[in-house]
């Protein structure tokens, strides 16, 4: 989606909710030239940062925190008391588009979750003297997250459910503007929460990008039955820790001593040493969720994966493709139908999407109704568990020829799987060589570790293959 300017209202007080395009230099810029210090803020507040973090620039990956001197585990970095995160309230929540009807709300999808977060963000940044304008003064003026690719790079992903998720955004977002301007067409102007403004696609795009790529989810308000709900809440400065799946930081919520209110810290994991980034895990996320939500790629990520849809028709070719055998994919007999409903794979709503690769290397459901499909042997099925059938590390529970002929299914699967992407890894490389725009850069890197998983999965797979037919061979010779 391109971004598009905004139209200024005449006010020159109100804060300008112009979004600016997807940028083509290594770091994107502040909102504004020279922002606020966000942490003598953070302190004018209540807040405490330990004296030896510091805000500096972090190589390709932006502003972020790092250790002026070296810091023992265990040490507090970051608290923040609760009045400095931006979140909303229970009632907020229905007001903040004035709004009496939640349908707005409610077309909200879960997936979505950051733009409920994101409505609030941009009335704040609209807002002349609001509490977190120093905060948001610091946020990057635009983000590297695909809906604001242009159309060629969204096309150069090359991966069918990536384009599925920012097209779907993209038609949320213009879909979404016409509700938020229906919802202030008929405010007063001083009313109006945007001061006037003009809110388009763009800038709840940005908003969206800065709640998805910056917020986090924790705990809220305590229950009556003693839990707490999920709040999503923008953190000013333990924002700006990077990530990484070894941190040397992590995220607490303590009662505060002095009410009941919650603190968030950030403390030290691990010692911390001087001149090193102060690192947050963002979650075990595959590459796509990273690129959508973060804007960016992680290579040899372990938790990656890509999405297959599970179909006989295609499983059938894959298993002929590979040499097995009286493939019963397409027409599996009633007992097997009955444990694929089981798995979820058939019946009324089947969830017919599966993944090869991350921590699995095969789904469980998906090797677990390879397993039973390509065997007849309905009395040795029924000796095991659903969940032995699902595992990948049981030992050949249905014998060696049936693993071997899974194996060489999800090997043709593979194979089938990479050549719909019109570019090898070859290719890819020697285009990255070339010097090409950031969001060209991200897609091809995106799609380069899409195949190296695949490729991976395979590598795995065929030693799995000569070792099974090596036991196999070994235990005829005795």
């Amino acid at each position: 989606m391109a971004a598009s300017k905004m139209v200024m209202a005449s006010l020159n007080h109100c804060r300008p909710l112009t979004c600016a395009a997807m940028v083509t230099t290594s770091y994107p810029t502040r909102l504004v030239p020279h922002p606020p210090d966000l942490i003598k803020w953070v302190r004018r507040e209540g807040g405490f940062v330990h004296q030896a973090v510091k805000i500096l620039q972090d190589g390709n990956n932006g502003f972020g925190l790092i250790a002026t001197q070296a810091i023992p585990k265990g040490s507090e970095l970051i608290v923040l008391p609760d009045h400095i995160p931006l979140k909303f309230g229970p009632l907020e929540l229905f007001t903040l588009l004035n709004m009496s009807k939640l349908d707005m709300w409610e077309h909200l999808a879960e997936e979505l979750w950051a733009m409920k977060l994101g409505v609030k963000l941009l009335q704040e940044r609209a807002k002349v003297g609001s509490f977190w304008w120093p905060y948001i003064s610091n946020l990057p003026e635009t983000y590297s997250v695909p809906i604001f690719f242009p159309g060629e790079d969204i096309k150069n992903l090359q991966y069918a459910p990536l384009l599925h998720q920012v097209n779907k955004r993209c038609r949320f977002l213009l879909d979404f503007e016409q509700q938020v301007k229906h919802s202030i067409e008929n405010l007063k102007p001083n009313d109006d929460p945007y001061g006037g403004q003009d809110v388009d696609a763009s800038s709840l795009g940005w908003a969206m990008s800065a709640v998805s790529s910056r917020a986090f989810r924790l705990y809220g308000k305590k229950l009556p039955n003693g839990t707490y709900n999920d709040v999503p809440m923008m953190l000013p400065l333990i924002d700006m820790c990077n990530h990484s799946f070894n941190p040397n930081a992590q995220i607490l919520q303590e009662q505060d001593p002095r009410n009941s209110k919650m603190l968030i810290k950030v403390v030290a994991e691990t010692p911390v040493k001087q001149e090193n980034p102060i690192l947050l895990n963002y979650g075990c996320l595959n590459n796509d969720l990273f690129l959508l939500d973060y804007g960016f790629v992680i290579p040899s990520n372990p938790y990656d994966c890509i999405e297959l849809r599970y179909d006989g028709a295609l499983l059938d070719a894959a298993s002929i493709a590979a040499g097995v055998s009286s493939p019963n994919f397409s027409s599996p007999t009633s007992w097997q139908q009955q444990i694929l409903s089981q798995l979820n794979l058939d019946g009324e709503a089947p969830v017919l999407k599966v993944t090869l690769g991350g921590q699995e290397l095969i789904e469980g459901r998906l090797l677990a109704a390879l397993r039973v499909l390509l065997t007849s042997d309905m009395e040795t099925v029924q000796k095991h568990d659903l969940d032995t059938l699902k595992s990948l590390s049981a030992n050949a529970p249905l014998g060696i020829a049936n693993e071997v002929a899974a194996f060489r299914t999800v090997i043709a699967l593979c194979v089938i799987a990479l050549g719909h992407f019109p570019t090898k890894i070859m290719d890819d490389e020697s285009l990255l060589k070339q010097g090409v725009s950031t969001s060209t850069e991200l897609a091809i890197q995106f799609r380069i570790q899409k195949k190296s998983v695949i490729i991976d999965v395979m590598r795995d797979l065929t030693k799995r293959v000569k070792s099974l037919l090596a036991k196999d061979m070994t235990t005829a010779q005795i």
